[in-house]
C-alpha cells in the first residue's frame, strides 16, 4: 500500500500497540491513517502519532472487509498441509516491515507429520527481527492461527528460537528488493 489513507473509526476497536505488544482500545470516531494493509491485519497510526495493528477481524470498524483464508490444496495429506502452511504463513507480516515472514527469513522450519487419517500435527520454528520484539507474542499467534485454520491440521505448536539469531542475510531476494537492500 504507497498511499496513506485516513479513515474515521466506526465503532470502538480492540489494538495491539507497536512496537510493545500491549493491548488496548481506540474509541468509534478516533480518526486512523493506515499505514500498512498486508496480510490480514491493519497498521494505523492515530491522530497522536501512535502506531497501532487492528485485527482483520474488526476490519469493519475501518470500512473494510475482512479478508478470507484461502488454500492452494484443499488435500489434507501431510505434503498438501505443508504446502497450505507455507503459503498461509506468507500472509503474516511484521507490523513495522511490509514483508512477510517467510520471505523476512524468520520461519526456519515447517515440519507436518500425519497422525491419522486426514489429520496432521504441525510444528515450526521460527525467529523475531530482534531477540525483546514486543509483537514476537502477536506473530506467533497470528501464524498459529492461521495454521490452525488449515484443513487436515490437527494440533499447531510454533516455537520462537533464537539461535541461529535472525540477521537481514536471511531475507529472500525479493525481500531485500521490496526493503531497497539489494
Amino acid at each position: 500500500m504507497s498511499e496513506r489513507e485516513t479513515i474515521t473509526l466506526t465503532r470502538d476497536v480492540n489494538v495491539v500497540l507497536i512496537p510493545d505488544g500491549n493491548h488496548g482500545t481506540l474509541s468509534k470516531g478516533k480518526e486512523v491513517t493506515i499505514h500498512q494493509a498486508l496480510g490480514n491485519n491493519y497498521t494505523v497510526v492515530t491522530e497522536h502519532g501512535h502506531m497501532v495493528r487492528i485485527a482483520s477481524t474488526d476490519a469493519d470498524a475501518l470500512g473494510k472487509e475482512v479478508h478470507e483464508l484461502h488454500t492452494l490444496v484443499s488435500e489434507n495429506s501431510a505434503e498438501a498441509v505443508e504446502k497450505n502452511c507455507w503459503e498461509v504463513m506468507k500472509t503474516v507480516y511484521d507490523p513495522e516491515i511490509p514483508v512477510n515472514i517467510v520471505d523476512l527469513g524468520l520461519v526456519y522450519n515447517c515440519q507436518v507429520e500425519s497422525v491419522a487419517e486426514g489429520e496432521n500435527d504441525v510444528h515450526i520454528m521460527m525467529t523475531l527481527t530482534a531477540p525483546g520484539c514486543g509483537m514476537g507474542p502477536v506473530i506467533q499467534g497470528d501464524v498459529e492461527k492461521a495454521i490452525r485454520a488449515l484443513p487436515g491440521v490437527k494440533s499447531v505448536n510454533v516455537e520462537i528460537v533464537l539461535d541461529p539469531p535472525w540477521s537481514r542475510e536471511m531475507m529472500s531476494e525479493t525481500a531485500q528488493v521490496q526493503l531497497g537492500l539489494f
